[in-house]
Formats: structure tokens, C-alpha cells, sequence
């Protein structure tokens, strides 16, 4: 009797040993999702490594030290579907206020509906978003988007209901360093895209060019000799 006990109890810790071993690569390949620095400029760099859950990519510290700094991630292997919650913190803000988030989708069939003239900055194999192709800042889903800073809280702009592009945009960071959240859907899955994230001066109000000073200096010379024309007489 004490036999059949124990030979029961070996089988019973043989079927957990096996149904953890059919377990285990099921968990392994759950999350195939990959991420990586595209390209950089402006001082842009990543200061901690990109670590990867369960829906959610977290982008770790990244250094991005002056208006013109830009980041590339390309991104793979999201679930069909399925909405990522994405969190990252920049540092070495100083002479800019915004952030700016664009998605970059693979040129294929859906770029029908992009704007003809794309931007300078959009590199080769790639477009704008358009609200058809199924990339999208997980639009309407209740993933969080914000930019909390020592002191407050920037405020959310996005542009993602328009064949224009989709673009999030964070402004008022009133500090050095920010932590942001905002989400990532692929609809159809498993597609290689690009998140692109630049800094954007707190001015954007471009200074007078030297010809324009002139001509405004020229004007109101203009008007003083008349006044005084009309004083004299």
C-alpha cells in the first residue's frame, strides 16, 4: 500500500515537471516583440536598456540634451490587436518644452491614403501614419498618456483621426527630467514600424532675418520723414 502511495506521489510530481516543460516555451515565444535604437541625432542617446513585458515596452532613460535631439525606435512583433503600454523617461531637458511622438509605418498598399509631399525626416522604406493602416498611439483605448515632471504635468496634444500622421505631442515640460506614458497598437501584428520621438524648442518663433530688418527699419524711417513733413508745413 505504501508503494502504490508513493509510486502515485512520483507520478503526480512527473506530471507538474511535464506540464511545466510544455509550459515553458509557450512563455518564451509569447513575447516575441523586438525593439532597438534605429537612428539618433542631436545627442540623443540611450542611457538604460529597453526592457520588455507583458503589453508593455519600457524604453528605460534616454538623453536627449537640446531642441533638434531625435530618437528612432524601430519596433516588431506586437499581437495583432492588442494595446502596449509604453513609459520612458528623458533626461537633460534644457532650451525645449515639447516632445513630440510620431509613428512611421512600412511603405505597402495603405499609403494610398498619406499625404503626397512626405517630410524630410522620414527615412527611405517608410511613411506617415494614416488612420487606415492600423498603427495607431493605441487610439481610445484607456492606456494613460502624460508627462509628469518634478513640479506638474505637461499637457497632451494628438493629431491620430486624420490620414496626416499620428502624432502625440508633450508640452509644457517645466523640468530637467520627464517620465511619459502613452500606448502602441498594431491592428494586424507582427509588422516592423518606427516610433520617432524629437524635442521641440520652447520658442519655435523664428527670429528676423537680416533682409526683413532691414526693410522694417526702412519702413519706419518712411514714417518719421512724413510726420515731419506734415509738422512742417
Amino acid at each position: 500500500m505504501a508503494n502504490e502511495r508513493e509510486a502515485h506521489s512520483h507520478m503526480k510530481r512527473l506530471s507538474v515537471v511535464l506540464a511545466l516543460g510544455l509550459m515553458m516555451p509557450a512563455i518564451a515565444s509569447a513575447e516575441p516583440i523586438s525593439v532597438s535604437l534605429a537612428s539618433s541625432s542631436g545627442g540623443f542617446r540611450v542611457a538604460e536598456p529597453v526592457q520588455k513585458g507583458w503589453f508593455a515596452i519600457d524604453l528605460g532613460t534616454v538623453m536627449m540634451p537640446s531642441a533638434g535631439s531625435v530618437g528612432v525606435f524601430m519596433i516588431d512583433g506586437l499581437k495583432h490587436g492588442s494595446d502596449y503600454t509604453v513609459s520612458l523617461t528623458v533626461s537633460g531637458i534644457k532650451g525645449w518644452d515639447t516632445l513630440r511622438a510620431e509613428i512611421l509605418d512600412p511603405v505597402n498598399r495603405d499609403d494610398r491614403w498619406d499625404p503626397v509631399a512626405q517630410p524630410s525626416y522620414v527615412p527611405a522604406g517608410y511613411s506617415t501614419s494614416n488612420k487606415n493602416d492600423g498603427f495607431s498611439f493605441a487610439q481610445d483605448s484607456a492606456i494613460k498618456r502624460s508627462a509628469m515632471f518634478a513640479g506638474g504635468t505637461a499637457s497632451v496634444l494628438a493629431d491620430e483621426k486624420t490620414h496626416s500622421g499620428d502624432v502625440l505631442m508633450f508640452t509644457g515640460l517645466g523640468t530637467t527630467t520627464a517620465s511619459f506614458t502613452f500606448g502602441l497598437r498594431d491592428r494586424l501584428g507582427s509588422r516592423s514600424f518606427l516610433v520617432r520621438l524629437s524635442a521641440i524648442g520652447a520658442d519655435p518663433t523664428p527670429n528676423p532675418e537680416p533682409a526683413s530688418m532691414l526693410l522694417l527699419g526702412t519702413g519706419l524711417a518712411g514714417l518719421v520723414a512724413a510726420r515731419r513733413r506734415r509738422s512742417a508745413a
